[in-house]
């Protein structure tokens, strides 16, 4: 294992995500959704996150790609042992959707690695058993 996906594997990612029915109009095809990401810093160095990248996909296969500076608007260093939470929401033309991506970060030592974020589900309550 090189040093890039070592540091990768000490940054967990955990999300929970919501329906958020009274911004949405589904007649419309409008389908807005919540999320909130919990970062931790397993490792053994600070690492401050300078970029994400999703993959939004909706119902119908359609894919959105998104590419910015750090997530709403902040760029955390996060130190060891620690972690930073921020929410944020996605809108879909489908009652289900799934997003993944990854972080760019950058460790203390000068490291620049990638934090996967791991795929996971929007959908309305009751579209899916």
């Amino acid at each position: 294992m090189d040093r890039q996906d070592e540091l990768g594997d000490s940054i967990l990612i955990e999300v929970q995500s919501s329906f958020l029915a009274d911004q949405s109009d589904p007649p419309d095809n409008r389908y807005v959704f919540a999320y909130t990401i919990t970062i931790r810093n397993n490792g053994a160095l600070p690492a401050k996150l300078l970029t994400r990248h999703w993959l939004i996909t909706d119902g119908n296969g359609k894919v959105q790609e998104v590419r910015g500076d750090g997530v709403v608007g902040e760029q955390p260093r996060i130190l060891p042992g620690r972690m930073h939470r921020y929410s944020s929401g996605a809108v879909l033309e489908t009652p289900v959707g799934t997003m993944e991506g990854s972080y760019g970060m950058l460790s203390d030592d000068g490291t620049g690695f990638e934090a996967r974020i791991p795929r996971f589900r929007l959908a309305v309550p009751g579209v899916l058993n």
